[in-house]
């Protein structure tokens, strides 16, 4: 079991969404973890939002910026991973919130050698807008509360909020790629190190994940299904993407016609990276950022 999780949530100009996020994060029901939010240059709001929280927080959080320069979520999980102290890392995504036992769930079922693709629930738009607004009920936080919610189609897959334990069907799709993403991930952190971590080359929105899981599978990690355990609620949005660069589907042809399982630029390749990103913040006095 890891010694500590650290959680990181991507978000660009939503802080009403990071707040959710926030909230549920604050509500886990143990406190072995640490928050690093990995920011791809949102402005000032976000940033006093999350030195809110950090006056108040139950573990540490911290803000890993970067500037703005279009949809660059590989090279900003990459700041947050550095910024990270934990042996096991949880990625989720910055309009994703989550149960109170999410943490607890993925300490549970990290096993090494594995890695684990959690599910996500799709909150209908009325009960979007009345968390987003703060009369949702998000204290009602427990599964099964959800589980009566999905009933009454405020929010899809029903089936996910019922509790399953450990067993052979978590295993079954030990070497598939498809299908895993970054909003619900978690992984060991020397298992990210052995990949270089995401390829920065990535900009624009898409493909960066699927070219990180493929990595790890190739490089020996494995596939564990978090199936009815690991669950994040999906906000209601239109879709908020800048506009994608083709680059990326030629950079995920070019990784599936070889057989190389590590960052083109990655982890190492700091020098890579602009030099003018504020460090990372934690729960101390308050940073500036644009």
């Amino acid at each position: 079991m890891p010694n500590l999780v650290s959680v990181i949530v991507t978000t660009y100009n939503w802080p009403a969404a990071l707040s959710v996020v926030l909230e549920s994060l604050k509500g886990q029901s143990c406190h072995n973890f640490e928050v690093v939010v990995a920011d791809d240059g949102s402005g000032a709001e976000t940033a006093a939002l999350i030195r809110g929280f950090q006056s108040s927080f139950p573990v540490p959080l911290k803000h890993a910026w970067q500037a703005d320069q279009g949809f660059r979520a590989a090279a900003s999980r990459n700041r947050a991973i550095e910024a990270t102290n934990g042996d096991y890392i949880v990625f989720i995504d910055g309009d994703c919130f989550v149960l109170p036992d999410f943490v607890a769930v993925n300490r549970r079922l990290a096993e090494p050698g594995w890695f684990v693709s959690g599910k996500r629930s799709y909150l209908r738009p009325a009960l979007s807008a009345r968390i987003l607004a703060g009369t949702g009920g998000l204290g009602l936080g427990n599964r099964w509360a959800w589980f009566g919610r999905s009933l009454l189609n405020q929010c899809t897959r029903p089936a996910e909020f019922i509790p399953r334990g450990d067993g052979a069907f978590r295993k079954m799709q030990a070497t598939s790629w498809e299908k895993v993403q970054t909003c619900n991930l978690a992984l060991w952190r020397s298992d990210c190190l052995a990949v270089n971590g995401f390829d920065e080359r990535y900009v624009g929105h898409g493909l960066e994940d699927s070219d990180f899981v493929l990595r790890l599978i190739r490089s020996g990690a494995r596939r564990k299904l978090g199936n009815n355990a690991s669950l994040v609620l999906h906000l209601n949005h239109e879709r908020r993407d800048r506009p994608p660069e083709s680059k990326n589907a030629e950079l995920f042809a070019t990784l599936q016609a070889g057989t190389g399982f590590r960052a083109g630029v990655g982890l190492e390749d700091n020098d890579a990276r602009e030099p003018e990103a504020p460090a990372a913040s934690e729960n101390k006095p308050a940073q500036k950022y644009p």
